[in-house]
C-alpha cells in the first residue's frame, strides 16, 4: 500500500490519547453512576447494556476516525500502465563565451548574467530536450541534446571566456555547429537561442542563417549591450585596466544589431535587446518559441499509475456511523419487582 499524502497520517498519533480520554471517560462515568445510584440501585435501574452500548459507540467512533484519516492519506494500491507521450522542442542554446563578454556594464559581467539567465529557463522547462553551444573565434557543442537539465547545468557552469583560445565572435559558426547537434532526419521543432554581445566578425552570419532556414530551425536571437559599445576588460594574468589596440586605443566591443535582427527575421524568428541584462528568457521561450516552434513527441514511456482507494475508506468510516446512530437504544429502567 502506498499513501499520496503521508503527512495526515501523524493525525493518527492524536487517536492515541483520544481513545486513553474514552477510556477514563467511560470507567469515571460507571463509578459516578455507582457512587449516585448505589450498586443495589444500579443493578436494578440501570440496563447494563447502556454501559456496554456507550463502549461499543466510542469504538466506532475511533474506528470512524482512523478511517477518515486514512482516506485524507489517499491510500493507494493495486496499478496499472500508462503510455505516456511526452511533447517539446528542441532547443540549442549558443552562448557567447567571447573576452567581451566580461565587460561589467551588466552586474557582475554580461556571461555570468547570461548564465544566471539560462539557469532561469532550465527551471521552467519541462519536456523541451536542450542543447549547449559555446563560440567566440568557433564553436564547439558543449551538452548535446539532452532531457536531463541538472548535466545541461553542469555544462553551463564550466563555461567560461577561457573555454575557446580562438578570439573573436563567430556568429555563422555557431548557428552551423547549433544545427548539427540536431536530429539530421527530424526537421521539425527546431529552436536556437542565439545569446551574444558582438558583432560578426566572419562576415557569414546571414548565409548561415539561410543555411539553418532551409533546415528548418527558427533563430531566436538575444543581443546584449548597446550600439556605443563597451570597454573590454583584460583577462591576461595580473593585468589590469582594459583590452587595447595597437594605437593604444581601448578596443570597445559594439552589438551589430541589424545583423542579428535580421537572422532572427529571415528564419521566422525573435530578436530581444538586452542593454540592463534583462534577457527575460522565460518570457521569450513562452511567448515566441512556444508559439512559433510546433511541439513535437520527444519521448514516451510507460508509466506506472497507482489506483486511488480513499472511497474505501470513507465507505468504512461511514458504516461505523451508521451502525453507531442506527442501533437500537436499551432501556434506561428496568420494572421494580
Amino acid at each position: 500500500m502506498h499513501f499520496g499524502n503521508n503527512e495526515y497520517l501523524y493525525f493518527l498519533w492524536i487517536i492515541i490519547p483520544f481513545i486513553a480520554f474514552l477510556m477514563w471517560s467511560y470507567k469515571k462515568k460507571e463509578q459516578l453512576i455507582k457512587v449516585f445510584l448505589g450498586k443495589s440501585l444500579t443493578s436494578r435501574l440501570l440496563d447494563p447494556r447502556i454501559l456496554e452500548r456507550a463502549k461499543i459507540d466510542s469504538i466506532l467512533t475511533i474506528f470512524a476516525i482512523i478511517f477518515l484519516v486514512l482516506a485524507l492519506s489517499s491510500p493507494r494500491w493495486g496499478y496499472h500502465w500508462e503510455d505516456l507521450e511526452q511533447k517539446g522542442v528542441d532547443i540549442v542554446i549558443a552562448l557567447d563565451v567571447s573576452s567581451s563578454m566580461l565587460a561589467q556594464d551588466i552586474k557582475p559581467n554580461r556571461l555570468e548574467r547570461a548564465k544566471y539567465k539560462i539557469m532561469d529557463l532550465l527551471n521552467m522547462l519541462e519536456g523541451d530536450r536542450v542543447g549547449l553551444v559555446a563560440f567566440a573565434g568557433t564553436s564547439y557543442l558543449q551538452c548535446p541534446l539532452t532531457l536531463d537539465y541538472s548535466a545541461t547545468r553542469i555544462f553551463l557552469n564550466a563555461i567560461d571566456t577561457e573555454l575557446i583560445p580562438v578570439p573573436g565572435t563567430a556568429i555563422g559558426h555557431a548557428i552551423r555547429t547549433s544545427v548539427k547537434a540536431f536530429n539530421a532526419q527530424d526537421t521539425r521543432s527546431r529552436a536556437i537561442i542565439l545569446i551574444t554581445d558582438g558583432e560578426d566578425h566572419t562576415g557569414d552570419a546571414i548565409q548561415s542563417a539561410n543555411w539553418a532556414k532551409e533546415h528548418k530551425t527558427k533563430i531566436f536571437a538575444i543581443g546584449i549591450g548597446n550600439n556605443i559599445g563597451a570597454p573590454i576588460p583584460d583577462p591576461k594574468p595580473g593585468a589590469s585596466g582594459f583590452k587595447k589596440d595597437k594605437d593604444g586605443e581601448v578596443i570597445l566591443t559594439k552589438l551589430d544589431e541589424p545583423t542579428l535582427q535580421q537572422m532572427a527575421l529571415q528564419t521566422g524568428g525573435a530578436y530581444v535587446r538586452s542593454v540592463t541584462g534583462d534577457m527575460d528568457l522565460q518570457k521569450l521561450y513562452l511567448e515566441n518559441i512556444k508559439h512559433k516552434v510546433e511541439s513535437k513527441e520527444i519521448k514516451t514511456e510507460r508509466k506506472r499509475v497507482w489506483e486511488e482507494r480513499f472511497q474505501w475508506m470513507i465507505f468504512a468510516a461511514l458504516l461505523c456511523l451508521t451502525v453507531k446512530y442506527t442501533r437500537k437504544t436499551p432501556s434506561l429502567k428496568k420494572e421494580l419487582k
